[in-house]
């Protein structure tokens, strides 16, 4: 399941409203059970979409320490890195998701979130882990 970190369209505000109260929802949940994946992936994503980036980031770095080996939970991860401007955490992260077998190219390449990251030089090591990728896909067939 993708779990999208940032939608780029302004809210209205029944929108805002409506996004206030699910996070106060959820914080709730969480302060409860710190370890409720789902909860936490909600959190994450409605934090971005009000542009609280530094709070979507530490949802996601909770959930990358609950779920090391989740391509998915690396991949969003990597995009609020991207978000809070750390490139290089980000380029780094999007290797480990690869590793873990994020396969999304099409994605990875036009992701608004990325925008940052693949401005940057660093953006050629998770490039040329996508090219190796892809070959031991195209290998393996």
């Amino acid at each position: 399941m993708l779990n999208k970190v940032c939608a780029r369209r302004k809210l209205t505000r029944r929108e805002e409203l409506d996004l206030d109260v699910e996070i106060q929802f959820m914080e709730g949940i969480v302060r409860r059970d710190p370890r409720f994946v789902e909860a936490l992936q909600v959190l994450g994503t409605d934090y971005a979409r009000r542009g609280d980036f530094s709070s979507s980031l530490r949802m996601g770095e909770q959930l990358a320490r609950l779920r090391p080996n989740d391509p998915v939970v690396y991949y969003n991860l990597a995009c609020n890195y991207s978000l809070t401007r750390q490139l290089r955490r980000a380029a780094d992260t999007l290797s480990q998701a690869i590793d873990r077998g994020y396969r999304n190219f099409r994605l990875l390449v036009k992701d608004p979130d990325l925008a940052n990251v693949r401005k940057h030089a660093v953006f050629k090591r998770v490039q040329e882990k996508m090219r190796v990728a892809k070959m031991a896909v195209h290998h393996a067939s």
